[in-house]
C-alpha cells in the first residue's frame, strides 16, 4: 500500500513537472546543450526489468546509437511521441540506432497499454522510482515527462531534449551519426 502511495506521489511530481518542461522547453522548442552542466560524456549504465518482469541492462545495447525515451502511459506528450519512434525505429535500425522506451510507471498499467492502445515496436523497460533514477543518471535533474536522450554508437551522449519529441528535433541529433 505505503508503496502504491509512494509511486502516487512520483507519478503525479512527474506530470506536473511534465507540463512544466512542456511550458518551458516544447514551447520554445529548446534542446540541451551537447555538454551542459552535469550531463556526462557517456551513457550511463542502468538495468530495468521489460514488462514481463526480465532484467535489462543499458549495456545490452553497446555500439548501437540509441535514442532512449522516458514516458508513462498516462503522459498526453508522451503517447503523441510513440508513433514518431516507432518509425525513427525502423528508417534508422539499418544504421545501427536502437529505440529504447522507459516507462515511468506501473508495470500492469504499461502491460495493459501495450496490450490494447498503441503498438510500440522497440523495447520497453519499466520503473518507478528506478525509471526516475536512470532518467537522472543521464545528469538532467527529473523534472518531467516526456525525456530523449540520444547517443552515438559509442555510447557517447549527444543531447537530450526535454518534452515531446518532434521529427525535426530528433533528426538533428540523428544528423551527427554520419
Amino acid at each position: 500500500m505505503r508503496r502504491a502511495f509512494v509511486l502516487t506521489v512520483l507519478l503525479a511530481l512527474a506530470a506536473a513537472g511534465g507540463f512544466f518542461t512542456y511550458r518551458v522547453f516544447l514551447v520554445s522548442g529548446d534542446l540541451i546543450p551537447d555538454r551542459a552542466a552535469g550531463v556526462p560524456a557517456m551513457r550511463p549504465t542502468f538495468r530495468l526489468a521489460d514488462v514481463d518482469g526480465q532484467m535489462h541492462s543499458i549495456d545490452e545495447w553497446d555500439g548501437k546509437a540509441l535514442i532512449v525515451n522516458f514516458w508513462a502511459t498516462w503522459c498526453r506528450p508522451c503517447l503523441k511521441e510513440i508513433p514518431l519512434l516507432n518509425a525513427l525505429q525502423s528508417e534508422y535500425a539499418e544504421r545501427g540506432v536502437q529505440v529504447i522506451g522507459i516507462a515511468v510507471d506501473d508495470v500492469d498499467e504499461v502491460r495493459r497499454f501495450m496490450a490494447e492502445d498503441l503498438s510500440i515496436e522497440y523495447p520497453v523497460l519499466v520503473g518507478g522510482t528506478d525509471a526516475i533514477e536512470a532518467a537522472e543518471s543521464f545528469g538532467i535533474d527529473f523534472i518531467g515527462l516526456p525525456y530523449t536522450a540520444f547517443t552515438d554508437h559509442e555510447g557517447r551522449i549527444l543531447g537530450i531534449h526535454l518534452g515531446e519529441l518532434k521529427r525535426d528535433d530528433a533528426l538533428k541529433y540523428l544528423s551527427r551519426l554520419d
